[in-house]
């Protein structure tokens, strides 16, 4: 449904996008995840047809966006960071004015309705949108987005400056909009596209970083080389035999499970699988290893390491 090539954008000699590839399938929720200013809103952008390009192409069912933009964009929804609202119109006659915008072709009055119940804005629907509030302003740049049924939705920052509540039921909104819509967002929130996207794109100064689902990036980042036993026998001693063992760099005691049981946090070198000479080591010792636990890994610790990997391959 979407294919990006080589996509590139300058501004003056900095480079913002650099020479990116991807493509998005129908019915996909694909979340840009950066830094502010890896390039998220001006890859949206140029996509939404927004923005030229300074080198590459962005196709849309196969049109080219900046060749045939008015055909493009009869497909796409857009609602950028800061929803472009007239503030002293009513609801109804905003949504009505961009029905007219974009030459929607359904019944104009049930499709407006239908799409206002959708948003949840159907108790406002007659108000003027300066007095409503930031959430239910950005619902209306949602219901905006929806206006002609287009098959793809871009969402630039969507929950920006919204309170946890209102977040979370924007999060709900373009869940379900998942369902009938391919769906493409931007955020810097790492638990807001964990919890609304089955595809990940991390942006970095420009370049993609990691392409994945968020699934597979955890499951990437997922090793053997730190995690928590619980052991029972003398503390100290226990510490001692763990600090002993080949390619074991550090040992933490955590807390007391019970009389003489502890929880130790175990950091081996990177990349190497330190259970079993661990366990050798504690049987060895005479102590009781009772359980193994694997620190949670969050989507969180993947982007940083992604991150920090660019940096080290700079230097």
């Amino acid at each position: 449904m979407i294919t990006v090539s080589h996509l590139t954008k300058y501004y003056g000699l900095r480079k913002a996008v650099n020479n990116i590839s991807f493509s998005v399938e129908a019915g996909q929720v694909i979340g840009l995840l950066g830094l502010n200013g890896a390039g998220k809103s001006t890859t949206m952008n140029i996509m939404a047809g927004c923005l030229s390009s300074t080198g590459g192409q962005v196709l849309i069912d196969g049109i080219d966006i900046e060749e045939e933009p008015e055909k493009a964009k009869g497909n796409i929804g857009y609602l950028p960071e800061i929803p472009p609202l007239y503030a002293d119109m009513k609801v109804c006659e905003y949504l009505s004015f961009v029905y007219e915008l974009k030459k929607a072709k359904q019944r104009r009055l049930p499709h407006l309705e239908e799409i206002s119940g959708k948003t949840g804005i159907d108790g406002v629907y007659r108000r003027l949108i300066k007095n409503l509030s930031k959430g239910y302003r950005q619902r209306v740049g949602l219901a905006a987005a929806l206006v002609g049924n287009p098959g793809i939705l871009i969402l630039d920052e969507p929950t920006v400056g919204l309170d946890p509540a209102q977040i979370l039921e924007i999060r709900n909104l373009i869940k379900s909009f998942g369902r009938d819509h391919t769906v493409i967002l931007s955020s810097h929130i790492l638990s807001e596209i964990q919890a609304v996207c089955n595809r990940v794109i991390v942006l970095n100064k420009g370049d993609i970083a990691a392409d994945d689902s968020p699934l597979n990036l955890l499951r990437t980042m997922r090793n053997y080389s730190s995690y928590i036993a619980v052991v029972e026998g003398e503390a100290e001693k226990v510490l001692q035999t763990l600090s002993a063992v080949n390619d074991v760099e550090e040992v933490k005691q955590l807390e007391m499970e019970s009389e003489n049981v502890y929880e130790y946090h175990i950091s081996g070198r990177k990349e190497r699988d330190i259970r079993k000479s661990v366990s050798a080591a504690l049987s060895s010792g005479g102590f009781l290893l009772l359980n193994t636990k694997q620190e949670d890994v969050s989507l969180e610790n993947v982007f940083i390491e992604l991150i920090n990997a660019d940096r080290e391959s700079e230097l």
